[in-house]
């Protein structure tokens, strides 16, 4: 296997190799699937726009039933516009799909991707 030794002060914090030492073969594979800088900030962008309580709410709700913005409002206890900017923010992010419905808004989950981040999220923070 090649390598090469590293000298680094040791942090108790986590756990690290007694040696410090790059397996330089194992590094290259890696770094040879490693996606474009591009593609990594979208990614990283995507997982920002799971980090509000608020967006992950109305994603919760739209992954049980398909709603418009104001059953959303009155579910989440918010105002339309509240709700509004923040459905604007997921439709941007390719998360959520909507469909007019007469004189209604009806807002769903954009496609079985999304289904399925929520629904692997939700099992690993319940197991």
């Amino acid at each position: 296997m090649e390598g090469y030794a590293l000298f680094e002060e040791k942090n108790t914090d986590v756990s690290v190799c007694e040696e410090i030492f790059v397996h330089g073969d194992i590094m290259d594979r890696a770094l040879k699937k490693m996606p474009e800088d591009g593609i990594l900030f979208e990614l990283a962008e995507l997982y920002k726009i799971f980090g509000d309580s608020t967006r992950i709410k109305i994603l919760y709700l739209l992954f049980e039933e398909e709603m418009c913005v104001c059953d959303i409002a009155e579910a989440l206890k918010m105002t339309v516009s509240a709700i509004s900017h923040q459905l604007r923010i997921l439709k941007n992010a390719k998360l959520i799909k909507f469909r007019k419905e007469g004189k209604s808004v009806i807002y769903s989950l954009a496609d079985e991707h999304v289904v399925l981040i929520l629904a692997q999220g939700m099992e690993h923070v319940t197991e």
